[in-house]
């Protein structure tokens, strides 16, 4: 595989931590990052999807550590942020990648809207979760989100762009938003990428004085697996072709690996990328109040008592 981003950097003694790293995208960064000799931990709902990971790294300079997780529950991120904390003291770059688009509303073991809890709560859980560790590290903290942040429309036709609606009055607890009443899973998937933003710009400003920079990225429209959900049904006849014209999980990976080590990109916090091209997004993700009551909502809800799984209780009513 060619590395995807011409950038000869010396990884040796770093640890990089990313997530959805045992296929497409993040599997490119995985390698890449252990290429240039970085030591590389994963978080998968499955170890045994880390093999081939082994395997694929094993004759690099890099090497990979798996830890046993699921990033949709609060209990996963909790045991696995704990397990990267007794190991490393120190973590030098966390690339947020994980994601997931589903095609109707689903809840959480939590409670919450599904993706916000795949695609929202897992970046912001392990940015807070290993404060200390990136602080350390000063690290490099890269989120892979999506454009539908800025523009929910599917087919982009003249006209507005029309980014997902959020509210400063939405922000008062996280199991409400994506609400069963007009639900939109494409909306939903876009909401949780903008709160992913929202977060990181506020962690931005105050990790700054740290060293700790903050980024989010959209990689360009990637041919994985999230893209079968979001090919408009019209249009699913000719799926194949369409993914022809999409950027391969190599091409996709260039514009997270370039925040994520790139020396020119030294001390550059709280931006979002359209790969590479620095981009704004709507006015409410800059809004310090809705920034504020974002993470107040989501501490409440990290950090809350564990409780029965509202799913079994739906079924028992």
């Amino acid at each position: 595989m060619t590395a995807p981003v011409d950038v000869d950097v010396d990884l040796s003694g770093r640890l990089a931590v990313v997530t959805g790293a045992t296929g497409g995208m993040g599997r490119v960064i995985a390698v890449e990052l252990a290429r240039r000799g970085a030591s590389v931990v994963t978080i998968a709902r499955d170890p045994g999807r880390g093999d081939s990971l082994y395997a694929e790294i094993a004759d690099l300079p890099g090497r990979v550590e798996v830890i046993a997780g699921d990033l949709s529950s609060r209990a996963g991120l909790a045991s696995a942020t704990q397990a990267i904390r007794d190991r490393h003291q120190t973590v030098h770059l966390l690339v947020n990648n994980a994601g997931a688009h589903f095609p109707d509303r689903r809840l959480s073991v939590d409670g919450i809207e599904l993706h916000l809890a795949v695609d929202y709560l897992p970046a912001y859980a392990l940015m807070t979760l290993l404060t200390d560790q990136l602080h350390r590290g000063r690290a490099r903290v890269v989120n892979v989100v999506s454009d539908t942040l800025r523009d929910t429309r599917q087919l982009k036709l003249p006209g507005p762009a029309r980014p997902p609606v959020l509210r400063v009055d939405d922000l008062q607890d996280l199991t409400r938003l994506n609400p069963p009443d007009g639900f939109v899973p494409f909306q939903a998937y876009a909401r949780a990428k903008l709160l992913t933003v929202m977060a990181g710009y506020q962690l931005a400003r105050e990790w700054a004085p740290a060293g700790v920079t903050i980024n989010a990225v959209h990689p360009g429209i990637v041919a994985t697996s999230i893209i079968d959900d979001l090919i408009p049904p019209a249009l699913r006849p000719f799926r194949s072709l369409i993914r022809r014209t999409m950027l391969t999980p190599e091409q996709g990976a260039a514009a997270a690996l370039r925040l994520a080590i790139d020396p020119a990109l030294d001390g550059v916090t709280g931006r979002y990328f359209v790969r590479e091209t620095e981009t704004p997004t709507p006015a409410i993700s800059y809004e310090t109040t809705a920034q504020t009551l974002l993470r107040t909502i989501t501490d409440q809800f990290l950090h809350q008592p564990q409780l029965e799984d509202p799913r079994v209780r739906a079924d028992a009513d």
